[in-house]
């Protein structure tokens, strides 16, 4: 959830804005975080801090809920999610005027990203269905039929669509609606590619989805903080506001969170266990040897100074390291990668769904591209350049 904030100290909160600044201002504020002076020492900055760390506490405090809560509420809060994200996607590129002129167009934009929805958790979801509802004969055959025609009826769904945009096509609208309709897709393949993964790593156990999350969250939170009281030093060009302070100290945060949190979560069977139906029950399993205690003896000049001659580790803590590095070092590209789609589009955010950190879509940008293969970064990258080159051109 590395955002475009993350790692620096974001303006004091305003009515959303439309423009970007000219380039002699993002100069300016680029040449102000490489003074002498750190940026603590901006009195302008603490209302958005304090507005921001509000918003993420009533944050955690709802994620932890939905978390003990169970796997489907879980799935669902990625559902709402995502609903929202393409929500403000959607907006991006609309036009008021040429909306007006094409009635009913909007919801062709909803029609296909509900059959996407329906075609990625009816895949996933299926067989843990079935499960639950194999006691109810009834329902049992009318679930068994409808995965059976699954495919089917995701390609119906599709091609209705399809064939609705051709239908609406209107005269001197063309380019509008073909480059919203490639728009459509391009958002279907953001918001959708990481749900195999997200929602596959829930109910394999919470943890699997728990942990990556938390150390985004951490290393986004930490990034902020040490950028805000220390940072001095730009990191890129792309976002001058970020700097390395923001970013040593949230890599090194993230590490040790990782180890610990590791070792915490890896003890209580509600999020390790994986769960084979839909039910919100309590859940007994084997851990597996992962989740298993181990004992190391500690070298004899730690036990000299120090009380302890032995740890208790979980051999999943080894894992959480290589998590916690890729968080540091991988994910906040994630957030660059905002920065850069926020700048083609002239936005300042994404939305202003969350006060003092934006939009959905601003919380969980790094989430999105770590989870796209290289292939479809690529074509992300050359479809946004031809529809911004459009933009320019039709201006």
């Amino acid at each position: 959830m590395q955002g475009d904030d993350a790692g620096e100290v974001p303006s004091a909160p305003t009515t959303r804005v439309r423009h970007r600044k000219r380039n002699s201002d993002v100069v300016a504020g680029a040449g102000k975080a490489n003074g002498s002076s750190l940026l603590v020492n901006d009195s302008n900055k603490y209302k958005s801090f304090l507005i921001r760390a509000y918003s993420t506490f009533w944050m955690i405090g709802g994620f932890a809920l939905i978390v003990y809560m169970g796997h489907l509420y879980i799935t669902a809060m990625v559902v709402v999610i995502q609903i929202f994200m393409a929500r403000e996607l959607f907006n991006l590129l609309r036009k008021t005027h040429e909306d007006k002129q094409l009635p009913g167009f909007r919801l062709l934009n909803w029609h296909f990203f509900f059959t996407a929805m329906l075609f990625v958790y009816g895949r996933i979801l299926s067989q843990r269905l079935v499960n639950t509802v194999t006691p109810d004969k009834v329902l049992y055959r009318l679930v068994t039929s409808l995965i059976k025609y699954h495919m089917a009826i995701c390609y119906s769904l599709y091609i209705s669509g399809f064939v609705w945009f051709i239908l609406t096509l209107k005269k001197k609208m063309y380019k509008y609606q073909f480059s919203q309709y490639a728009w459509t897709h391009m958002i279907l393949i953001v918001v959708f590619t990481q749900s195999s993964f997200t929602v596959a790593n829930i109910f394999e156990g919470i943890f699997w989805f728990l942990l990556p999350a938390s150390l985004i969250v951490i290393n986004d939170i930490f990034a902020y903080i040490c950028g805000f009281f220390f940072g001095k030093t730009p990191l890129i060009k792309l976002s001058p506001k970020k700097t390395w302070e923001g970013f040593i100290g949230a890599s090194i945060t993230t590490m040790i969170s990782a180890f610990l949190l590791a070792n915490i979560m890896g003890r209580f069977l509600w999020l390790t266990c994986p769960r084979e139906d839909l039910s919100t029950g309590w859940l007994h399993c084997d851990p597996g040897p992962l989740f298993k205690q181990e004992t190391h003896a500690l070298p004899g000049w730690i036990s000299d100074w120090f009380p302890w001659k032995e740890i208790s580790i979980l051999p999943v803590q080894w894992h959480a390291l290589c998590l916690g590095l890729f968080a540091s070092i991988i994910a906040p590209f994630g957030g660059f990668f905002a920065s850069g789609f926020k700048r083609a589009f002239k936005v300042k955010d994404f939305g202003d769904s969350i006060p003092g950190h934006g939009g959905i879509t601003d919380r969980m940008d790094c989430q999105i591209i770590t989870n796209l293969t290289f292939e479809e970064q690529q074509a992300l990258f050359m479809k946004l350049g031809q529809m911004l080159q459009e933009k320019v051109i039709g201006s």
